[in-house]
């Protein structure tokens, strides 16, 4: 396995590859865990070459404490994505991604206002364009994006589509923990007693009722909820949990308020 944490050595590696084999990545900002594994488990299945990106973007993030707090766990990624068949990891810094220092970057201008967009303003721009990097370097056929992050999932394949470029974007369903907690990099930071709260979340948000019905009832159960919202198909929710911003989504079903 590669690890490989420039550009130019990303770009030597990925120049050594035949036209003909198909590459697929897995775009992260690492800690991975079962729902990462997944994601590379198909990449794997439906690619000759398996790529995976390590990286934290910091354009992403609207809140520096977020950013400072997420977990860094680069001995455990690289051991997991060797076990998982991976055969190159992407891990640069940010002088290499954004040697502009970010003066250049992707907007969406009207969905990616919505919802978490709404809530962390510049979030989607950090998003868009570093998955845009990413996807010009690595040159994937397929590109591996988990349901969780329906929002996100939408916009890159928007994106994708309003740019022309030459990758199709595999969406991945959510993995989930026994008690349907969808699993996040975030969670290993709630306390024992907020880990068994949260697992509330997802069972009020399933509940048939209009979104704010289940607004209403997260708040009732004592979560701090950023919104409740029907997008795509998906009812979309973000709340805070013991300081810790938790999202999800549900398939719309009849009796769901549509």
């Amino acid at each position: 396995m590669e690890i490989l944490t420039s550009i130019k050595a990303w770009q030597e590696w990925r120049n050594t590859i035949e036209p003909e084999k198909s590459v697929g990545l897995v775009p992260t900002m690492g800690a991975l865990h079962a729902g990462h594994q997944s994601l590379i488990a198909r990449c794997r299945r439906e690619n000759d070459i398996c790529t995976i990106s390590l990286f934290v973007n910091p354009t992403q993030f609207n809140d520096q404490s977020d950013l400072a707090n997420y977990p860094s766990t680069f001995d455990a990624d690289r051991a997991l994505c060797e076990a998982e068949g991976v055969d190159a990891i992407f891990f640069p810094q940010y002088s290499e991604l954004y040697p502009d220092n970010y003066r250049y970057r992707v907007t969406e201008n009207e969905e990616s206002r919505l919802l978490c967009g709404a809530h962390r303003p510049g979030h989607f721009d950090g998003v868009l364009s570093v998955v845009m990097k990413l996807l010009n370097l690595a040159r994937p056929r397929h590109a591996y994006f988990g349901e969780k992050d329906w929002q996100q999932l939408q916009l890159v394949k928007g994106m994708v589509e309003a740019f022309f470029m030459p990758v199709t974007i595999v969406p991945c369903p959510t993995v989930r923990e026994d008690d349907q907690l969808a699993l996040s990099s975030r969670n290993v930071r709630l306390s024992p007693a907020h880990r068994q709260k949260a697992a509330g979340f997802p069972r009020l948000l399933a509940t048939p009722a209009p979104a704010e019905d289940v607004c209403r009832l997260l708040e009732e159960d004592g979560f701090e909820v950023d919104y409740v919202q029907d997008f795509k198909g998906r009812r979309c929710a973000a709340i805070q949990c013991g300081g810790v911003r938790l999202i999800d989504n549900m398939p719309l079903r009849k009796g769901d308020g549509q």
